[in-house]
């Protein structure tokens, strides 16, 4: 099992540089330029574009673009978002929303999934079932914004008005983190609450009408035990494999999320950096965007040595 996570971290890190230099190439080919303003004349962009390096050949600034990740950590500097501020200071300060914001979604849309699921398959070909099944292909085929805007017109304006009572805020507040969430975290976990309930419901249904459920069922065990023990925990599988791409769509999905209800977050900045060109920026959020993918594959890729021991033996683990 060692050998096989040192494999897949020296996998990770060779992956994460092709997807770096992938980006910068293409960056490249981005039309405009980060200093577009119309106030500059051409001896003024071409100072600017002195001062940053970007009159340097392309070679070159690859070259300088790499060494300053990899011993600083460094991705320069904000061209037009905020001139000058550094872009990993921007970025610090972005990211845990986003990434608070995407887990709470995660955490809440697996659990509800999950017990929909369980529901639907002890109670096979019910209301529940059908019920459960309507629910995640609706929730599947809606926009997570669409959502987002129904949860803001009826919990958060009609029920306000209401009550005389500001229950759920409209927009993000970062001095009420909790209250503010509520609503962007309902509509982000919306996808992941069908997703789950769909992949469980179809392998919970098959688990619980294999040989080793029946065998021990035949044993005597309780149904508790039958059902948590054995069924859910091997239905599990097929769910946390789609964990890891569900996380990373939450973080880029919430793009639109996070203009809906005003939230300061990673996706907002990488929307902003995009329309102003300033390229720092979009390559510096496309990294944490890609080393956060990478993080969660490799943890999805543990998660399974954990829950299956097959998995675990197959890999070389005692």
């Amino acid at each position: 099992m060692i050998k096989y996570i040192g494999r897949r971290l020296l996998i990770s890190a060779v992956t994460l540089f092709v997807i770096m230099t992938i980006l910068f190439l293409l960056l490249q080919f981005l039309p405009g330029s980060p200093f577009n303003d119309e106030k500059l004349s051409d001896t003024q962009r071409e100072l600017l574009y002195e001062k940053y390096g970007l009159n340097e050949p392309k070679s070159t600034q690859y070259a300088l673009f790499l060494k300053n990740i990899i011993t600083k950590g460094d991705f320069g500097v904000s061209y037009t978002i905020e001139k000058n501020a550094e872009v990993s200071t921007m970025i610090q300060a972005r990211f845990p929303i986003s990434i608070r914001l995407g887990l709470q979604a995660l955490a809440f849309g697996s659990i509800i999934g999950v017990v929909l699921a369980s529901i639907a398959a002890l109670k096979r070909n019910s209301i529940w079932d059908t019920a459960t099944t309507i629910f995640a292909v609706i929730g599947i085929s809606i926009p997570s914004y669409v959502f987002a805007l129904g949860l803001v017109y009826f919990l958060g304006y009609k029920l306000t008005k209401a009550t005389g009572m500001a229950i759920f805020p409209l927009t993000y507040d970062i001095y009420d983190p909790v209250r503010s969430s509520i609503l962007p975290t309902v509509a982000l976990a919306m996808f992941v609450i069908a997703t789950v309930a769909r992949f469980m419901r179809t392998e919970l249904v098959e688990v619980l009408g294999s040989d080793y459920i029946l065998l021990a069922e035949a044993k005597g065990l309780s149904a508790s035990k039958v059902i948590f023990r054995h069924s859910i925990r091997n239905a599990l599988i097929p769910v946390v494999t789609i964990l890891g791409p569900l996380t990373v769509s939450l973080m880029t999905g919430s793009l639109v999320i996070e203009r809906v209800f005003g939230i300061p977050g990673i996706g907002d900045l990488l929307v902003t950096a995009i329309s102003v060109n300033d390229l720092n920026v979009i390559i510096a959020v496309a990294f944490f965007y890609s080393l956060f993918y990478i993080a969660m594959q490799l943890f999805i890729d543990i998660l399974y040595g954990i829950i299956d021991p097959r998995i675990r033996v197959a890999k070389g683990g005692k």
